[in-house]
């Protein structure tokens, strides 16, 4: 009988939940029959999961050693978890890699969760049910055809991912531990949280210069700048037919060089011409490929082309070019050659992720006249030994960061300058970029905005340079991570009043609050939202916010199951208590023991320079002080409780209530108190809500003296304080 497995429920878990820190996908598996059939007792399912998936193998799982999954596979495991291992591998496989997963039985029997790490939620539910389809033929002893699911998932990856270059700069920010937001499907990300975040659009960043991108596109006004501040570049002229420019080149002296006004990637760029036919077709050439009637014919300079990447005012890389050639056979078109001798360097191909290009003479122009120059076409056949040049330009590859002359550099770090780019792809022609500038002939071709950097962290020889730690140390300095202040409330104890009174301690303390909780979203105490934000949703909309200087947020246990937490990290941590609710019973969260691995997201967040507030009455909440990075606020009832009062003698901060009157104390030393007659009649009869929310604004180092006056100033009428409750 065919054995099925059953997908009953996806979830893309966005934040940190209860798995990991990271976005997952959990999916809740029914594997029905195969409760009772591991994998041992399958016949021949070894052999046919490891025929369609060898690379299994590099899977550790839980004996930690390479091979240590396959190894559970032969002892005996079930379907759900093999169906993880080989849902993160088909990941692997498609380029994006990945090495999170865990699978645990549900209360019912054969109904599993499997939670799993993925980069991108498409590709991840598109990887589950291929590895689903892949386990059952393997299972059923059916074909399967891997080869193409790999290819499909792959071609999504490279449609859905984020592209190399932006890939290798929030890495570097994540290094840093800098969070991040994608905020399209595009290119374009934020860097860290409201209004410390920047944003970057592959080498583009919100500190470059709409004027300068404009300036760059125009490469007859960038060479005029570019020449009246001392920087050399070649003698041309801008013309708009085909006889103007064999007039041009005439004047400017031969060789020459011809290419549009405003291209880019070397497309329409035709070198070292002579004569009157080259020079007119090479015209035509930049027209086509050019956005513009006007092309530039130039003084052509001899020597190889280089990319300089200059960020800031530094050059961080640099790249050489090579001349592409091809030697003839005697029995293979200049196309066939091609692609015998070049396309076939596994570091070419068309997606981006490859350092080098395919060539194709028989579809570039610039190739065609190449060989035209010496009297052949891409399907003409070169003799035996003849070596026939297919590429002057482009190719630039070859990492030359370390023979960097000074000059070259400072010469690099002022053409950007010039045109006011904070990222710049500098191109050069230098006869070699190890002498002075004033040593040889030079010139500065092209200055690039948004340049291209697979060349420099992927060079086709030489060491990847970090081009993405320059940009991001570009973008932050070295002490600041992007962060704002963000405040976490998780219990089941008024966690929507908590939120607002510490939104507003932290509002009269001079920053612009953002709030989302269960009574609505505000931005600095205007509320924009009247339904329940408590919500991935909404918490990511603060962030986002670039007026944002400060963030709270409620967050209930089923937010946590069901969307994950909208920040990576948290300044301060609020946990009321742990309690069940049947709200809970859906995620298969029956009791409090399972509701604390729940609760304990919260903490398990906050940053190592962050604090946890924790109710000193609830031990399961006392328990999750060990968990924490940072440091422990414990609140509580009773001055004399025993958390409390081993927190005070080891030094910590507590606050607690005695006499009618809130105490801050730190150790043995009692800082402030505020009595609860001074207060509105609803924040005195709730003295633990004000506790938790004194807390967490005393963890942000907001003054007792502020906090007073927050206290007494905060109205229960909402036409007097929108944060109010």
């Amino acid at each position: 009988m065919t054995k099925k497995i059953e997908i009953l429920k996806v979830t893309h878990l966005r934040g940190p939940n209860i798995w990991t820190y990271r976005p997952v996908i959990e999916a809740w598996v029914d594997i029905g029959s195969l409760e009772d059939y591991p994998s041992n007792t399958l016949d021949g399912f070894y052999e046919r999961l490891t025929a369609f998936l060898p690379s299994l193998v590099e899977h550790r799982c839980s004996p930690g050693v390479r091979g240590g999954f396959l190894q559970r596979v032969r002892e005996g495991t079930y379907a759900g978890h093999i169906m993880e291992h080989v849902t993160l591998e088909l990941q692997n496989l498609a380029g994006m890699r990945t090495g999170f997963g865990k699978t645990r039985q549900t209360s019912q029997r054969g109904i599993y969760k499997m939670a799993f790490r993925t980069r991108q939620e498409e590709i991840g539910r598109m990887a589950m049910f291929a590895a689903r389809d892949l386990v059952e033929a393997a299972i059923n002893d059916t074909p399967y055809d891997i080869a193409a699911t790999i290819a499909h998932l792959r071609d999504r990856a490279d449609r859905l991912m984020l592209g190399p270059s932006t890939s290798h700069i929030v890495d570097a920010a994540i290094d840093r531990h800098i969070p991040f937001i994608r905020l399209t499907e595009g290119n374009l990300v934020q860097l860290g949280y409201g209004i410390n975040q920047r944003r970057i659009w592959t080498a583009e960043t919100d500190q470059t210069s709409a004027i300068a991108e404009e300036i760059a596109s125009d490469k007859d006004m960038t060479k005029s700048l570019l020449k009246a501040c001392g920087v050399p570049v070649p003698e041309g002229d801008l013309v708009k037919s085909a006889e103007a420019a064999w007039e041009a080149a005439q004047d400017i002296g031969f060789p020459v060089a011809v290419k549009p006004y405003n291209g880019n990637h070397g497309r329409g760029v035709s070198l070292d011409l002579y004569t009157e036919a080259s020079i007119k077709a090479a015209y035509d050439l930049a027209y086509e490929r050019g956005d513009s009637s006007s092309i530039i014919v130039e003084q052509f300079i001899p020597g190889n082309e280089h990319r300089l990447l200059v960020v800031g005012k530094k050059v961080v890389a640099a790249a050489k070019g090579e001349t592409l050639w091809v030697v003839g056979d005697g029995v293979s078109t200049v196309d066939q050659l091609a692609d015998l001798q070049i396309n076939c360097d596994p570091r070419r191909g068309e997606e981006e992720e490859f350092p080098l290009s395919i060539v194709t003479p028989s579809k570039s122009g610039e190739v065609k006249l190449e060989l035209e120059r010496v009297g052949l076409t891409p399907q003409s056949i070169p003799t035996e030994g003849q070596r026939v040049l297919i590429q002057r330009n482009g190719n630039v590859a070859f990492d030359v960061t370390d023979s960097v002359h000074p000059s070259v550099a400072a010469t690099a770090a002022l053409a950007a300058r010039i045109v006011g780019l904070n990222i710049a792809g500098i191109d050069m022609v230098l006869e070699d970029v190890s002498k002075p500038i004033t040593q040889q002939r030079a010139a500065v071709i092209e200055v690039n905005a948004s340049p291209g950097l697979l060349s420099h962290i992927k060079p086709v020889n030489g060491e990847g340079r970090p081009v993405g730690t320059a940009i991001i140390s570009h973008l932050f300095q070295p002490e600041h991570d992007g962060r704002i202040p963000v405040i976490g409330i998780t219990g089941t104890q008024k966690t929507g009043r908590i939120a607002r009174l510490v939104a507003w301690l932290v509002h009269i303390s001079g920053k612009h609050v953002g709030l989302a909780c269960s009574e609505g979203l505000y931005l600095d105490g205007r509320q924009v939202e009247a339904n329940d934000c408590a919500n991935w949703e909404a918490g990511q909309r603060l962030l986002i916010n670039r007026s944002v200087q400060a963030a709270v947020l409620e967050n209930s246990s089923k937010m946590i199951l069901a969307e994950g937490l909208a920040y990576d990290k948290c300044s301060v941590g609020v946990v009321t208590d742990v309690s069940w609710t049947e709200s809970l019973a859906p995620f298969d969260i029956l009791d409090a023991e399972q509701t604390f691995k729940v609760t304990r997201t919260q903490v398990d967040v906050v940053l190592p320079s962050g604090t946890a507030v924790l109710n000193a009455a609830d031990p399961q909440v006392v328990e999750m002080a060990e968990l924490c990075d940072g440091k422990v606020i414990f609140y509580g009832m009773d001055a004399e409780h025993s958390v409390i009062a081993a927190h005070r003698t080891a030094g910590e901060r507590t606050v607690f209530l005695r006499n009618g009157c809130i105490i801050l104390a730190q150790g043995a030393d009692e800082i402030a108190q505020f009595a609860l007659q001074s207060l509105k009649p609803a924040k005195a009869s709730q003295p633990e809500m004000v506790m938790a929310a004194v807390a967490a604004a005393w963890a942000l180092n907001i003054s007792p003296e502020l906090i007073g006056a927050g206290l007494r100033t905060f109205e229960s009428n909402p036409k007097k304080t929108p944060y109010s409750y």
